[in-house]
């Protein structure tokens, strides 16, 4: 078997890749997130319209990884394909942003947890924290340099390791399940407001605990075979859905929604300490340690993979298509890690500005995903590739417009705030665009790009009067 053969990831690899992703920090925090926001009846309305949703840009991933073989590196180049060079741009950036963000979130997550048994390590920012967690992700950063394959192989088992604990988790909540707990209060307190207030507000927590379904696409260029990308994706998002509906709906029938929303993340360990007593604490505590460990694999795989993928195309400057010796993407690589090393000494100074810039960095990944849905939409109406397969095309239109429906809704409900917000860091990153279309000897923009450019400068201008006469807040 030759060397490019044994760097192919297989089915298995590209599951644990969206599963991993996916199952990061926020599904210990569940029981308290949505019964902060919904009661059990609201929920599970939300759960229904989400996994509808979201099960729309899963089939989407899937039909497109079929349909657009060529095309690697899903997410960023299905907007590049259609909609022009700077819209493909703009979902490479705003995707690595919130790849490397996220993962500084995640260190601060991870140590903030170690702090129940060491408890110099605080809220995860002492400085004791911020130097082990900068030695966790060097340590990372050489463990990935070692070569894609693998650290696709550690995540895989990691992954396995972290689903243990959340199926004890389901066991032991379903054993401890009383009907009359789980239906008292169903539509919610006095105090939860109208029904669709409470899905709207409980489905965008949700969106959360999604983001990473996008994991095999990214890495379909690497995949053994072209269909698995599909497939991971689909297998991943069901399993998840699956594990994160159970322990969120359990949790609702072993403690009241008032009990739920008044405990301390991560909320599934006080659940359990509820059911068992401390052990079960210390069990899930021990169980997201190894889940954010796995988390932080996962996408620190992803942050060097969408610009290494972004540059071997010329999307972005061609120093970040570089490799070493393993074939792992090195300068794409030390340019994440280094900022979030530089982000990690940040939240020393500053506790609260990671926490600010991961949910309006979150938000940014919704734009990839709605263009993904879009061009799924776009090449339905056209009818490219449905030459030989005409009657699969109505189906995937459906799943499409549905799809790019929810995606667009979803971008709506983050509201204006962030749409401006999110020019600052969509703006700046123009430098890069430039510098990669010098290097082609073209044109930086076409005509519409300046416009849109334009409208980009304008919400950063905007955003940054806002933030300095005070009417925006990080």
């Amino acid at each position: 078997m030759t060397t490019a053969q044994t760097q192919k990831l297989r089915l298995g690899a590209l599951t644990a890749l969206v599963v991993g992703s996916m199952i990061g920090g926020g599904i210990f925090s569940l029981p308290q997130n949505m019964a902060q926001s919904a009661g059990a009846g609201a929920v599970l309305i939300g759960w229904a319209i989400t996994a509808v949703g979201m099960l729309t840009l899963a089939f989407v991933f899937q039909t497109l990884a079929n349909r657009k073989p060529e095309l690697d590196a899903g997410v960023y180049a299905y907007a590049k394909a259609g909609f022009g060079d700077y819209m493909g741009f703009s979902s490479a950036w705003g995707y690595w942003i919130s790849a490397w963000l996220g993962n500084v979130s995640y260190f601060v997550l991870l140590f903030s947890t170690l702090g129940l048994f060491v408890p110099a390590f605080g809220e995860g920012n002492t400085p004791l924290a911020i130097l082990c967690a900068s030695t966790v992700l060097w340590g990372v950063h050489f463990l990935v340099l070692r070569g894609v394959h693998e650290a696709a192989f550690i995540n895989l088992v990691t992954t396995i390791a972290k689903i243990v604990p959340l199926v004890l988790f389901i066991v032991l909540a379903g054993v401890a399940f009383r009907l009359d707990v789980f239906t008292a209060d169903f539509w919610g307190t006095p105090d939860s407001g109208s029904v669709m207030n409470q899905v709207r507000n409980m489905m965008l927590v949700t969106v959360w605990v999604f983001i990473g379904i996008e994991g095999a696409s990214v890495y379909s260029a690497r995949a053994e075979k072209r269909r698995d990308v599909g497939k991971a994706t689909v297998i991943g998002f069901l399993g998840t859905l699956l594990l994160l509906v159970l322990v969120n709906v359990l949790s609702l029938g072993v403690m009241s929604q008032p009990e739920l929303a008044g405990l301390k993340n991560p909320s599934m360990a006080g659940v359990l300490e509820h059911v068992v007593g401390h052990w079960g604490a210390v069990l899930i505590s021990v169980g997201l340690v190894i889940s954010l460990a796995g988390a932080l694999l996962s996408w620190t795989l992803l942050c060097a993979e969408i610009l290494y993928a972004a540059a071997r195309d010329n999307t972005m400057p061609r120093f970040l298509r570089k490799e070493n010796a393993n074939q792992a993407p090195s300068n794409a690589l030390w340019l994440s890690n280094g900022l979030i090393q530089l982000f990690l000494v940040i939240t020393l100074f500053a506790a609260s500005t990671y926490t600010s810039l991961l949910y309006l960095a979150t938000s940014m990944i919704l734009v990839p995903y709605f263009w993904s849905a879009a061009y799924a939409l776009l090449i339905g109406v056209r009818g490219e590739s449905y030459e030989a397969a005409s009657h699969e095309r109505s189906k995937d239109l459906i799943i499409a417009v549905i799809a790019t429906l929810y995606s667009a809704w979803l971008l709506y409900a983050g509201g204006m705030k962030y749409l401006l917000l999110s020019a600052l860091l969509y703006a700046p990153g123009a430098i890069l665009f430039a510098k990669a279309k010098h290097e082609l000897g073209q044109p930086v923009f076409t005509a519409v790009e300046k416009l849109i450019f334009a409208v980009v400068v304008l919400g950063a201008a905007i955003a940054a009067y806002g933030l300095y006469a005070g009417f925006l807040t990080l």
